[in-house]
């Protein structure tokens, strides 16, 4: 019949008019990417194993060499032994220190002349007052033997003139602020006063003969009757 083959025609070209979707390139703003769909048979890699690929922040700072050791401080510089210095019978290390009253306490100047040198940890302190002003009520005996009496700490000039002038001690007191005279007497060391232990001016006298050697030496000397004693060796030096 004429009738079908219109038909077919028909049909023909509507089905090459409709053009074909193509899919869109680009997401819709706001909408989530799909996610790639994962191949068959592939496991998920378990939370503990993907955390052992970095290593953690901790472990990492072990294994520096600056976090293994801190740096250790530096120790102080050791003090002389007890008992350092010179002993009986040795010559007396020479010194030249400012004194009091303008002075000069020097062994040159004492050369050929017996005298006492003591040292004492702090001017005007409790156990030094009564140290030097026993020293100072004996200084007139030492003079008829012919001996002058010296005393030295580390205190600086103005403390010392001071210290002096509120007691009336005549004979000079001498500054060692670098503790030089002192070590070279083994007066300087490791001390321990009420239980604590520290490093210091140890208070020490000695008797000095016109040779110029230690007659007599007290080491860790008892304020006490101290004074005394030490005049009546004097004494029996002749």
């Amino acid at each position: 019949m004429a009738t079908k083959p219109a038909n077919t025609a028909t049909k023909k070209t509507t089905a090459k008019l409709a053009p074909a979707k193509k899919p869109d390139a680009k997401p819709a703003a706001g909408t989530a990417a799909a996610k790639p769909a994962k191949p068959a048979g592939a496991k998920p890699m378990p939370a503990k194993a993907s955390a052992a690929i970095a290593l953690p922040a901790k472990a990492s700072a072990a294994k520096s060499p600056a976090a293994k050791s801190p740096a250790k401080a530096a120790k102080p510089a050791a003090a002389p032994p007890p008992g350092a210095g010179p002993a009986e019978g040795d010559r007396a290390p020479a010194f030249s220190l400012p004194a009091t009253g303008g002075r000069t306490a020097s062994s040159e100047a004492l050369k050929g002349k017996p005298f006492v040198v003591y040292f004492y940890p702090k001017a005007d302190t409790p156990g030094c007052t009564t140290e030097a002003c026993d020293f100072n009520e004996a200084l007139t005996q030492f003079k008829g033997l012919g001996l002058d009496v010296i005393g030295i700490s580390r205190d600086a000039m103005p403390a010392l003139e001071k210290f002096a002038a509120k007691y009336k001690l005549s004979f000079p007191l001498a500054s060692d602020p670098e503790n030089a005279t002192a070590q070279g007497y083994g007066a300087w060391g490791e001390k321990v006063f009420m239980g604590r232990r520290s490093i210091g001016l140890l208070r020490s006298t000695f008797l000095v003969d016109k040779e110029g050697r230690i007659a007599r030496a007290w080491k860790r000397v008892k304020v006490d009757g101290h004074a005394a004693e030490v005049l009546a060796a004097a004494k029996a030096l002749g």
